[in-house]
């Protein structure tokens, strides 16, 4: 790390996901093995090919006191719950509100907000629209509610690359504090996109599992039988401070959020870029981000989301960058993908992976492809051996964004 570089570590961590309701539920079947996708029973399942989700363990309306609720997004309720419990666990800190920022990001926002707002419209007609609309469906809404709750004056930032958003919303708050700008940063990504509108525009787009007979083994990244991704929701929130800010009021540290790598495939708007160099490049950048060798990864939390080809080109992209010792997971195989979430709630479990030194195991990884020349956790939880160890999250986003963020021990 460059001498005069301000070291950013994370304090605080906060999620709810389709594993359980916060980070240490998730965290544990994780760990165990355990899906989070289960069927549908929506009303409009039958007009869809794909009738299952990770949909998230604890309804945000059991947490949330219902007046609060009423004037949230769906996603928005699942970042402030996120937000609030990793502000928590960062132990509340009485923080200068100059000097506290905010980055949350969803890769589609409001969504749920905009398809029943605009039936209330057409059949009862404009007056009867709550006067929350604008707020629940915009997407910047969810970094606008957590920094009015924290105070946060800094700046309220809202990123938005499909799903790589959570993770390059936790780079844009790394910079946040090594600009000077904030001492602190609440940052990551949240979604809650399982709709009929939205499960059958992926399903025409050939991009999800159609495995309605054995959900829960339907999201298999690396697998020879993956046959697309399945659609979660859920929120990841961190909390990222100067280390100078965190060791002054007596933190805990979980890890150093060492540097973040950002590159743009120019390629195909839903479609890798079959030579996976703009994966290749994101991790590479990311290591001289954070002033780290390619030999000091120990291990990757895949992006992974199960498809056919993008599983493959990222495994070749992981070697190109890193090479083949580093232990690779795909926690996308038991919470499915969050989208614009997955690189908050990934981060985190790559933060825990470093801080618990153990690395959980790929589900339903039954039979790996050939031609994956990683070294993929396979069957039980793997240990991380060593002091210094470094890490990276990997998150890749319709529109060809591709964010590797590294993480070390502190």
């Amino acid at each position: 790390m460059s001498k005069d570089r301000v070291r950013v570590v994370v304090t605080g961590l906060g999620a709810t996901t389709p594993l359980g309701g916060d980070v240490a539920s998730t965290w544990s079947a994780l760990l165990e093995g355990r899906s989070g996708i289960r069927t549908l029973t929506e009303d409009w399942v039958d007009t869809v090919p794909v009738k299952f989700a990770g949909v998230a363990a604890v309804d945000p309306g059991e947490v949330l006191p219902r007046p609060e609720a009423r004037r949230l997004d769906r996603a928005e309720q699942f970042a402030l719950i996120a937000a609030r419990q990793a502000w928590q666990d960062a132990g509340a800190p009485e923080v200068d509100g100059d000097r506290l920022g905010v980055v949350v990001g969803s890769g589609i926002g409001g969504i749920g907000t905009i398809l029943s707002a605009y039936d209330l419209y057409r059949e009862k007609g404009w007056n009867r629209l709550s006067p929350f609309t604008v707020p629940m469906l915009m997407p910047n809404g969810s970094a606008g509610w957590i920094s009015i709750e924290l105070g946060a004056k800094a700046g309220a930032h809202a990123t938005v690359s499909a799903c790589a958003t959570g993770a390059e919303s936790i780079g844009y708050g790394i910079d946040m504090i090594r600009s000077g700008r904030a001492d602190m940063v609440v940052a990551g990504g949240t979604e809650a996109a399982i709709h009929g509108l939205n499960v059958a525009s992926f399903a025409a787009a050939r991009a999800m599992s159609t495995r309605n007979d054995e959900p829960e083994r339907a999201s298999r990244p690396f697998d020879k039988g993956r046959d697309g991704f399945v659609l979660g929701e859920g929120a990841g929130i961190v909390v990222l401070e100067s280390e100078e800010h965190a060791l002054a009021r007596g933190a805990r540290i979980y890890a150093v959020a060492a540097g973040a790598g950002y590159t743009s495939d120019a390629f195909h708007i839903t479609g890798l870029d079959p030579d996976g160099k703009g994966g290749t490049e994101a991790m590479l950048r990311a290591l001289r981000n954070a002033d780290l060798a390619p030999s000091d990864v120990v291990h990757v939390n895949a992006h992974a989301t199960s498809t056919p080809l993008g599983d493959e080109i990222e495994a070749r992209a992981i070697k190109d960058a890193i090479g083949d010792h580093a232990i690779v997971t795909a926690t996308k195989s038991m919470t499915g993908h969050l989208l614009g979430g997955a690189g908050g709630i990934e981060s985190i479990f790559t933060i825990l992976a470093l801080h618990e030194r153990i690395v959980p195991a790929i589900a339903n990884l039954d039979d790996p492809a050939d031609g994956i020349e990683v070294d993929l956790v396979r069957g039980e939880p793997r240990k991380l051996e060593g002091d210094q160890l470094a890490a990276i999250n990997n998150s890749f986003g319709f529109g060809g964004h591709n964010v590797a963020v590294a993480f070390t021990t502190v």
